[in-house]
């Protein structure tokens, strides 16, 4: 009786836990469905930033993506710095289809505004616009690797950066 109750014991438990991890796939699929699939967790590397002086520095970044759990919100910090120069940047995107809007802002210049563009297949394309300040914006993932680039007119003429996820 007792090795009856048992066998019944680890057959429910099993079954709880190909239960739980179904659920749990579905939930991560779900979440990664929606433009910004691929996105996603945290990301590091190595790029350059060109300034407004001529000068062009290297830069090192960390960033960090939140997908909500619609896969239509996203939230994104961007943190880089050089031996002389850093930014800070936040964003805040909505999709609607392949149409993204939100705000930004650069912590360490204390700006922010308004972003609208485009998202999907591992692409987002953004125009970003503050007083005084506008740029365009292209994050490219595929698998593991993004790139980022931005360019402006205003003191940060452009920036590549190359990045690996979970590093």
């Amino acid at each position: 009786m007792k090795l009856f109750g048992s066998r019944l014991f680890g057959q429910a438990l099993k079954a709880a836990g190909v239960g739980a991890a179904l659920m749990l796939s579905v939930s991560a699929g779900h979440a990664q469905s929606g433009p910004f699939t691929g996105f996603s967790g945290s990301w590091s590397g190595n790029g350059t930033v060109a300034l407004s002086d001529g000068t062009t520095e290297r830069i090192r970044c960390k960033a960090s993506y939140n997908v909500n759990g619609t896969g239509m919100g996203l939230k994104q910090t961007l943190r880089c710095a050089s031996d002389s120069y850093k930014f800070d940047l936040s964003t805040d995107v909505t999709s609607q289809g392949d149409r993204i809007s939100g705000n930004w802002s650069e912590a360490s210049r204390n700006i922010f505004g308004n972003l609208q563009g485009t998202a999907g297949g591992g692409e987002i394309e953004v125009f970003v616009e503050a007083s005084g300040f506008a740029a365009t914006v292209t994050l490219r993932t595929r698998g593991n690797r993004q790139t980022v680039q931005i360019s402006s007119k205003g003191e940060i003429r452009g920036v590549n950066i190359t990045m690996a996820k979970g590093g």
